[in-house]
């Protein structure tokens, strides 16, 4: 079974930064769309940050420019750099990757907190 490895959450202070790294066991990643989602309590799960196989990017409003998405296939990993983080950030963060054609075949991390908290 694909695996999802996140890592890279914590608690850091309003205005700080924080990388989010996630390594998919897929063969080929390359052929795989890869997001950041998010949800904190009581709320629904939202997209942050989705980057598809031909590189293309899309951003909540909430986290445009702040917050960045980058894959390396060649890691088979999906980065997700946080800037700015404001306490509305705080939620954990899950990892999703989603083959291009066979859209049933999606896959979760387990998740990494964030807090966001003076």
């Amino acid at each position: 079974q694909v695996q999802l490895v996140e890592s890279g959450g914590g608690l850091v202070q309003p205005g700080g930064s924080l990388r989010l790294s996630c390594v998919a066991s897929v063969s080929r990643v390359s052929i795989y769309d890869m997001g950041w989602y998010r949800q904190a309590p009581g709320k629904e799960r939202e997209l942050v940050a989705g980057i598809t196989t031909s590189s293309s990017t899309n951003y909540a409003d909430s986290v445009k420019g702040r917050f960045t998405i980058s894959r390396d296939n060649a890691k088979n990993t999906v980065y997700l750099q946080m800037n700015s983080l404001k306490p509305e950030d705080t939620a954990v963060y899950y990892c999703n990757v989603r083959h291009g054609l066979v859209r049933t075949l999606a896959y979760w991390g387990q998740g990494t907190q964030v807090t966001v908290s003076s």
